[in-house]
C-alpha cells in the first residue's frame, strides 16, 4: 500500500511541482529522482541531461545557475548573491547589487558540504571536494578542495589513485558486476565485505 502511495505522490509532485517538501520526507527520492524534479521545477537558468542532486542540496539563486550534462551534486550549497549589500545600504546609504552566475559545465561532481560562491565557473570533467569553498573558477579536468578551494590534482590523476586503491579490495569484482553506481541487490553483500575488510570480525571492539 505504501509503495502505491509513494508512487502516486511522486507522480503528482513531478507533474505539478507542488508538495516538494512532503515528497522529500515521505518518498525519500534518490539523487537521480530529485535531479529530475529539479530539472523541471528548480527554476534554474538551464539544466542538461542526466542531472542528479541529493535532496539536501541548496540553491539560493537558482535562476542564476546553469548546469550542464551529467552533473552530480552532493549536499552542497550554491550561492548567487552577497547579502552584504543590505549592510552597505543601511550604514552607508549606497544602493548596490552584488550577484553573480554559477556555471557548472558537463561531467562535474560537487562534493558534500561544498559551497560555490557567485561568479564561478566549474570547468568540464572537474570535481569539487567535500567541504570546499569555491571562490574562483575551477579549470577543466581538475580537482579542487579546501577553504578557499585550491588545486589538488587533475581528474585523471584522481582516477588513477582510486583505481590503485580498488586493486586491493576483495569486492571489486562485485562492483564491476553491479548495475550503475548503486545496486540494491548487491549493496548488502558489498557493505558486509567492506566492514570485514576495514574492521575485521569486530571481536576487538
Amino acid at each position: 500500500m505504501k509503495g502505491w502511495i509513494r508512487k502516486a505522490v511522486a507522480q503528482y509532485v513531478h507533474a505539478t511541482g507542488r508538495g516538494s517538501s512532503f515528497y522529500r520526507r515521505f518518498c525519500r527520492p534518490t539523487a537521480l529522482e530529485w535531479g529530475a524534479y529539479l530539472s523541471r521545477w528548480g527554476n534554474f537558468h538551464s539544466v542538461g541531461s542526466h542531472f542528479h542532486a541529493n535532496p539536501g542540496s541548496k540553491f539560493l539563486d537558482p535562476s542564476l545557475v546553469r548546469i550542464g550534462n551529467s552533473v552530480g551534486l552532493a549536499d552542497c550549497t550554491l550561492i548567487g548573491h552577497d547579502g552584504v549589500v543590505l549592510l552597505i545600504e543601511h550604514r552607508f546609504g549606497k544602493h548596490l547589487d552584488s550577484v553573480g552566475y554559477i556555471d557548472i559545465r558537463d561531467n562535474c561532481f560537487i562534493g558534500h558540504g561544498a559551497i560555490i560562491m557567485p561568479r564561478v565557473t566549474i570547468g568540464p570533467e572537474s570535481i569539487v571536494a567535500a567541504g570546499a569553498v569555491v571562490t574562483k573558477d575551477v579549470p577543466p579536468g581538475t580537482v579542487f578542495g579546501g577553504n578557499p578551494a585550491e588545486f589538488i590534482c587533475t581528474t585523471e590523476e584522481l582516477i588513477k589513485r582510486v583505481e590503485a586503491r580498488c586493486e586491493a579490495y576483495p569486492w571489486i569484482d562485485l562492483v564491476k558486476q553491479r548495475n550503475g553506481a548503486y545496486d540494491p541487490e548487491l549493496e548488502p553483500l558489498l557493505m558486509a565485505q567492506r566492514r570485514q575488510y576495514f574492521f575485521g570480525d569486530g571481536s576487538n571492539g
